[in-house]
């Protein structure tokens, strides 16, 4: 990534700012306290009024994210034609990936990704009408040694937390805490390794270009270089997320914002890049199983507050919207709101 060629550079309209503005009043919740009611409040507040929170006191070892981190580093470390042996493709969206696109434009990161459910069931296409269904394993590199160790440790601790967290936030809106538990049997759940090289033109170019997540809940470590941004509800003002030590940063995505019947929005973020240091995060996606079936949830609209999204299927939605991440599309890759009702 020595040279910035064109298909990097932001249009003007979206390119950062140099001059960062650090978020304040972010919540920040204590997931040990005893009190599961005020749990319940203090989530229920951050995902109306921010789409976003952190997490601290989480139940996560830190020895095991410190293991994973040092996975991650030397993996990336590696020379690129031994990365490139494990090199994801479009006929399977899990491994190594250096070129990825968001919003039609490439992003300014190395990835890896690998799915929880080994193997992962999707639709075999986007196609409506296409029923075959097909199994994605995982593209595991021969070093470092330890790297699918510490990946499978590491994604057993976040499904543990993301059922903690979706049963606090299903109590939030009124609904029974197993809720949406049924959605996220045979998941398609995955964790990615991000690696962000030092940037010369930090200007104009992003890590990942300004997106909101599809799925359902996203829990993500960043290192102390720092660069999640996040569009401020209030104001539209994009702001920087500080590194918390030993925090998890938590986002619900699309499909919780139409079980939600727009309760709960999803908050569009994007990643800044370094012009001096290299960074590295780890987010995990907490996705439902590709049969769901996404639409407002019964409990939550009435005559007076109708459903505002036509139902859609996840796998479907899912494969979709990973042709986007190869090649450049000639229309808008799907969208969430392409399934809003017309008022």
């Amino acid at each position: 990534m020595g040279e910035v060629d064109q298909s990097f550079i932001q249009a003007v309209e979206h390119r950062p700012k140099l001059t960062i503005i650090e978020a304040q009043g972010i919540p920040l919740i204590d997931l040990s306290i005893p009190d599961t009611q005020l749990l319940v409040s203090q989530v229920g507040d951050a995902c109306a009024n921010w789409g976003f929170f952190q997490v601290i006191n989480h139940g996560v070892p830190a020895i095991l994210r410190e293991k994973l981190e040092f996975a991650s580093k030397s993996f990336f470390a590696l020379p690129k034609e031994e990365k490139l042996m494990v090199r994801r493709n479009e006929s399977n969206p899990f491994g190594y990936y250096d070129t990825e696109l968001t919003k039609n434009v490439r992003d300014w990161k190395e990835v890896f990704d690998f799915t929880v459910e080994n193997p992962t069931i999707l639709p075999a296409s986007p196609e409506p009408d296409d029923k075959e269904l097909i199994e994605l394993v995982n593209y595991w590199p021969a070093n470092p040694k330890n790297f699918r160790e510490a990946c499978e440790e590491y994604a057993q601790e976040m499904t543990k937390l993301s059922y903690k967290l979706i049963e606090l936030l299903a109590l939030s809106l009124g609904l029974e805490a197993n809720r949406f538990n049924e959605f996220f049997r045979e998941s398609t759940s995955r964790l990615r390794l991000n690696y962000y090289p030092p940037c010369p033109v930090p200007g104009l170019v992003l890590g990942v270009g300004q997106h909101k997540d599809g799925g359902g809940l996203t829990i993500l470590y960043q290192d102390n270089v720092g660069g999640l941004e996040v569009k401020r509800k209030t104001d539209g003002e994009w702001i920087r997320v500080k590194p918390t030590p030993n925090a998890y940063i938590i986002n619900v995505g699309d499909v919780i914002q139409v079980w939600s019947n727009d309760k709960y929005e999803s908050v569009e973020h994007r990643a800044m890049v370094n012009p001096a240091k290299e960074r590295f995060s780890i987010p995990f996606f907490f996705d439902p199983s590709h049969s769901t079936t996404v639409k407002p949830l019964h409990e939550l609209t009435n005559d007076e507050n109708p459903a505002k999204f036509k139902a859609y299927n996840w796998g479907k939605f899912l494969m979709n919207r990973k042709r986007s991440n190869f090649k450049k599309l000639a229309v808008e890759n799907i969208q969430t709101y392409h399934f809003r009702v017309s008022e």
